[in-house]
């Protein structure tokens, strides 16, 4: 069959998220957030990988999500321009921390309740369908401080209420929904990606991994609630994509290539399938991981998401030496550099047809919708 135009009721669209827009970082009872802690300056990687923590502000930092494009006040006018470029899908969040400012109370905050409401009617007055993530890099600071954040077991129910609550609250204007973005980000950024901090004993793949079956369980559970809550409910799983080619035809760079798409595929392959795939038991053999789970988390992951979505930055390179001194500049995902394509000013490979390439990957790999 020959397409030569997009279908009827294709989603065409933007996104943002809470953390880079909102702003009023203290306003309407939020809480404080991980991403709230990240600063500007030669000290954001360091935070961001969880190396160096950050359990209160600092008065000689900026804090780029405290203020952002201030979407908290001005949505409305910027939801109106979005109109006016033809959207008709919105990809936003919902900060945690508004709805539960400190993460495990069990009553949600009224007043982000009514923010989010607000702003999805405003987006049904111009026919745009909210698509929404309930966890973009945002925990609240409380779970991290007093819990370890992910890497302790309670937040699959502080999660899991939090998520009934938006369901709930927003059922008849939320349809589609995300759990976590780029949820393989984690593994690459602890901090941003989950709130995950480090002691020097710590063996951090344990800490990752342990915290990822975490977060695939309380997916997993949202998931299923979503599907009770409104069968008509479509969830997502999210992750930053992008195949790593190999650095050559040796057999050794394939093979590299091959473990590095894994170890980005292998949350999705999780979310998607429900179950874990079958190279995880020597990855974590290899690792040193022992995962800890419950009686039933396995049945637990048969909720699978309905579709899969995907950010696409830039393709990567890999070899079976990764040369710390040939790769790539601005990446929490080390790649080497492509002699083959042209980078931005970033250092960021610019590459068409490797957004072609994955959406074929993830396509033939899941058989699932695709959102880009």
């Amino acid at each position: 069959m020959s397409v030569s135009q997009f279908p009827d009721g294709f989603l065409w669209g933007g996104a943002l998220a809470a953390n880079q827009a909102e702003g009023a970082y203290l306003e309407g009872g939020k809480g404080l957030t991980t991403v709230d802690m990240i600063p500007h300056g030669s000290h954001r990687m360091a935070v961001k990988l969880g190396l160096e923590p950050r359990f209160t502000l600092r008065e000689d930092e900026f804090y780029p999500s405290h203020d952002a494009i201030d979407f908290y006040h001005r949505y409305k006018e910027d939801i109106a321009l979005m109109a006016e470029m033809g959207f008709t899908v919105f990809r936003t969040s919902i900060a945690w921390s508004r709805i539960y400012p400190q993460g495990d109370e069990l009553t949600p905050n009224a007043e982000g309740i009514a923010f989010y409401r607000d702003v999805f009617n405003e987006c049904k007055k111009y026919g745009i369908e909210p698509l929404v993530t309930l966890c973009h890099f945002d925990v609240p600071m409380h779970l991290v401080r007093e819990y370890g954040s992910w890497r302790n077991r309670k937040m699959i129910e502080f999660f899991t209420r939090y998520a009934r609550t938006c369901f709930e609250a927003f059922n008849g204007l939320v349809k589609y929904w995300l759990t976590f973005n780029e949820i393989n980000i984690l593994l690459h950024s602890p901090f941003s990606g989950a709130g995950l901090v480090f002691d020097e004993q710590d063996n951090k793949e344990q800490v990752k991994y342990q915290a990822a079956h975490h977060e695939l369980v309380a997916s997993a559970l949202a998931t299923k609630i979503a599907h009770e809550v409104n069968p008509a409910n479509q969830v997502g799983c999210m992750l930053a994509g992008g195949n790593f080619y190999p650095w050559s035809c040796k057999p050794e760079d394939v093979w590299a290539a091959l473990e590095k798409d894994r170890e980005n595929l292998f949350f999705i392959d999780v979310q998607a399938r429900g179950a874990y795939p079958s190279y995880a038991a020597r990855l974590f053999q290899e690792k040193g991981i022992s995962i800890v789970s419950e009686p039933g988390d396995s049945e637990i992951l048969k909720n699978t998401v309905d579709f899969v979505s995907f950010s696409y930055y830039a393709s990567r390179c890999a070899s079976a030496d990764m040369n710390e001194g040939n790769s790539s500049a601005a990446n929490v995902v080390k790649s080497l550099k492509n002699p083959y394509i042209q980078a931005s000013e970033w250092g960021w490979g610019i590459d068409p047809l490797g957004l072609r390439i994955t959406m074929n990957m993830m396509y033939d790999r899941y058989q699932k919708p695709l959102f880009l």
